[in-house]
């Protein structure tokens, strides 16, 4: 190629890429835009609603460029969907929050090794040593990430597919503790292992359609025991494409994956605003008969994962409400379920869905954690400040924000089984004899230990090297 064939292409190259680059600055300001104009429904202007939401702002920032340059269904990897550097949609202080893309078209091996692991089998725990989380689930899907469009028409029925889920109920492990997960549009002959079919043939409202295939893997990692479980190490492979290499980037590639970024941030600021406003109506709009109306200082009716949650983990059951407590008043909260959940929580969240900073403060609390009364009732009591009571859940100084519970199942229970919750505000004077008698008193000695044992789980859960 001659001087002259060269420098042409290095001009269309650098204005190819420098509009991208001012499409994904537009989006940016976009998305910006979010923060503080009220036709997107932000919290109230406060100086922390406002600085903390331009964290949040930069904490999509952050998950997109890893979605728009580092995501290739030919050569996957497993990233954080969440993380204590992305915080939104009211996440779970438990959780690790994983995804990799796929080609349903293709076949993929997940795999792993585990620490004991003999809770998962309803077997009392190891007294000693490492331990596997409390519960791991698989599912795979197709359709973008939720909130990706901006638009919450996405959430309409057909919007995504699920193909399949596997959860530590039924999980195939080795003795050594390894286990492998096969993906693919067929089960290969004779294979009897963990397996997810990634195919669906033509849906019934379209019978005469094409096959529909999956585009991601994702799940969750929950942990109870923050002192002893340690996460799982997961690794997939592209067996079409294993051994190969992708090709270079261009500027044709790069000016989508800019572009590619732009809306993801856009996208996700805009729904998540959108959803907590006219989904969950967290600013009491007058809805017909209350369906999606968050109370505050209250609970909605527990309900299992779907359009009206945003999505979530399919074996989950949700409630949530709002609090909006002044410097002397506290929020009671007790429920009670039927059954044997896998999981128990109680999270807060900022009016972002950011969880508050859960190593530092004791903003989360759960079914390991929290004590548990004789009666079998849960109790929690959301404060400002540290009452003396194991099951103090720390607003870390915000005034109002979300409450969010979650009960796992590794089989949803009947509607008619589902767990019940209350809650009511009283005065901070009031917490200790809100408490059974049985509730055994906190020193400032102990909840700065319990604050250290949180400190090092973070860190070690979301470790990068």
């Amino acid at each position: 190629m001659d001087s002259a064939s060269v420098s042409r292409d290095n001009k269309e190259s650098k204005e190819r890429l420098k509009a991208a680059w001012d499409d994904l600055i537009e989006e940016l300001q976009l998305a910006r835009d979010a923060i503080d104009n009220p036709a997107f429904f932000p919290p109230e202007a406060s100086d922390r609603n406002l600085a903390e939401g331009y964290r949040y702002l930069a904490g999509f920032m952050h998950h997109a460029v890893e979605r728009a340059f580092h995501e290739d269904a030919d050569f996957p990897a497993f990233r954080n969907g969440l993380s204590v550097y992305n915080k939104s949609t009211i996440d779970n202080a438990d959780a690790i929050y994983f995804y990799a893309p796929i080609d349903g078209k293709r076949h993929y091996r997940v795999h792993g090794n585990i620490a004991d692991h003999r809770h998962w089998r309803g077997e009392a725990r190891a007294e000693s040593g490492p331990l596997a989380p409390q519960y791991l689930i698989f599912e795979v899907h197709s359709g973008p990430m939720s909130g990706d469009s901006g638009d919450l028409r996405e959430l309409a029925a057909g919007g995504r597919t699920g193909f399949g889920s596997l959860d530590t109920s039924s999980l195939l492990v080795a003795d050594n503790g390894d286990f492998e997960l096969l993906l693919g549009p067929e089960k290969p002959a004779g294979y009897s292992g963990n397996f997810v079919c990634t195919r669906k043939p033509p849906s019934k409202r379209n019978p005469d359609g094409d096959d529909r295939y999956a585009d991601y893997i994702s799940g969750r990692q929950l942990f109870y025991d923050w002192g002893r479980e340690q996460a799982i190490q997961l690794n997939i492979s592209a067996l079409d494409t294993e051994g190969c290499s992708p090709p270079a980037l261009d500027s044709e590639r790069g000016a989508e994956q800019l572009r590619r970024m732009g809306g993801i941030i856009r996208g996700q600021m805009h729904f998540w605003l959108a959803f907590y406003e006219k989904v969950l109506n967290c600013n009491q709009r007058a809805v017909e008969q209350g369906r999606y109306f968050m109370p505050v200082n209250a609970y909605n009716q527990p309900n299992a994962a779907s359009g009206d949650t945003g999505g979530g983990m399919s074996t989950n059951i949700y409630a949530g409400g709002i609090f909006d407590l002044a410097d002397d008043e506290a929020l009671l909260i007790e429920a009670s379920y039927s059954g044997e959940p896998v999981y128990t929580s109680i999270h807060l969240g900022n009016l972002w869905g950011e969880s508050p900073d859960y190593a530092n403060h004791q903003s989360s609390l759960n079914g390991f954690q929290t004590h548990m009364s004789a009666d079998g009732i849960q109790r929690w009591v959301v404060a400002h400040r540290d009452p003396g009571v194991p099951n103090w859940v720390d607003t870390t100084g915000l005034r109002r924000g979300f409450l969010s519970n979650r009960w796992a199942y590794c089989q949803l229970p009947e509607q008619a089984q589902w767990p019940q919750i209350k809650a009511r505000k009283i005065n901070f004077e009031e917490i200790a004899s809100s408490f059974p008698t049985d509730t055994p008193c906190i020193s400032a000695a102990q909840r700065k230990a319990t604050i250290a044992e949180r400190q090092q789980h973070v860190q070690r859960r979301f470790r990068v090297f």
